[in-house]
């Protein structure tokens, strides 16, 4: 097969998304979908479902980060990685950061349907809490991947409310036992869009 006539498919990735913005959709065509609510958890669960239909092995770590990966010819290589995030600020865009989740979901649903298996192993991440919005600062559980920011101060953030961040992962399931550890990355890009 000729890979340069590889196309993704737009109709499949609006309709991923306006699936994604009915969660926490709000009345002006925005998101409220703050990290660890229970807009979120329904959100995460509908992606791990989307990333099992497409045969990636997913990793869930300790501050919640999910990651899907699909085998290369050659594991031993490292990766290339793309992602982004699925919470949102209070009252959000329904593009912002999910676009870098769902498009990245798109490229990988067109690589697995037209059986294209890349050289290196490809891994798509939804980042824990990127936008800080419920719990400071933004950034955090990436943060901790990359050994930035320790783990224990993470979980300790609370909100507004007083709930601790590590106390709300567990509570919607998104504590994994994989540690929050950086890994060698080949790549790491993120299609963003700013609103």
């Amino acid at each position: 097969m000729d890979h340069s006539k590889l196309r993704v498919n737009g109709k499949r990735l609006q309709s991923t998304l306006e699936q994604m913005a009915k969660i926490g959709g709000t009345p002006g065509g925005g998101v409220q979908r703050l990290t660890l609510s229970d807009e979120d958890k329904q959100a995460r669960d509908l992606f791990v479902k989307w990333l099992k239909e497409i045969d990636c092995e997913i990793t869930i770590d300790e501050m919640g980060n999910i990651f899907g990966r699909k085998a290369g010819r050659n594991n031993a290589l490292a990766p290339v990685m793309s992602g982004s995030h699925i919470d949102s600020q209070p009252k959000g865009g329904r593009f912002d950061g999910i676009l870098g989740v769902m498009g990245a979901l798109e490229v990988m649903r067109t690589l697995h349907e037209n059986k294209v298996q890349t050289e290196r192993p490809l891994i798509i991440v939804d980042w824990t809490n990127e936008e800080g919005s419920r719990f400071a600062p933004a950034m955090i559980a990436s943060g901790v991947w990359a050994g930035v920011l320790d783990r224990d101060y993470a979980y300790g953030r609370t909100d507004l409310n007083g709930k601790k961040q590590g106390e709300e992962l567990e509570r919607i399931g998104y504590k994994g036992k994989a540690a929050a550890r950086k890994w060698p990355t080949h790549a790491y890009y993120e299609y963003h869009i700013e609103q």
